[in-house]
């Protein structure tokens, strides 16, 4: 794990191992990529779907907060959040989330410049 395609390499295989079922597997090689790479928002991201799959989540929670620190304007992971806040019955935090959720795809719809319609 030199570089970061060997890193994302070694993130889709594991998410490929959950794709076909095995999460035991997935779960066990993306734990060891987050404690060998702390500060890989990519391995917290995964780890934190697939928690929330499985309906772990206080593990999915955990990993979610990791991942936000590290990148806390990532659309995907205040969404997650926001979903698993939903599962462990927190409304305002689940709303909080989705709400960052929806004004961070807002912002990325202002950078891109209208379509125009051709006929």
């Amino acid at each position: 794990m030199t570089d970061d395609t060997s890193l994302q390499d070694q993130i889709d295989d594991a998410t490929f191992d959950f794709t076909i079922g095995d999460s035991k597997v997935a779960l066990s090689k993306l734990t060891a990529l987050s404690a060998a790479n702390p500060n890989s928002f990519e391995t917290w991201h995964a780890l934190t779907e697939i928690y929330f799959s499985e309906g772990r989540f206080d593990d999915a929670l955990s990993a979610g907060d990791q991942a936000h620190a590290l990148k806390p304007n990532d659309i995907h992971i205040n969404t997650s959040l926001s979903r698993i806040w939903v599962e462990r019955g927190d409304k305002d935090k689940a709303e909080y989330y989705g709400a960052q959720a929806r004004m961070l795809g807002w912002k990325d719809e202002l950078k891109s410049p209208p379509e125009k319609d051709t006929i």
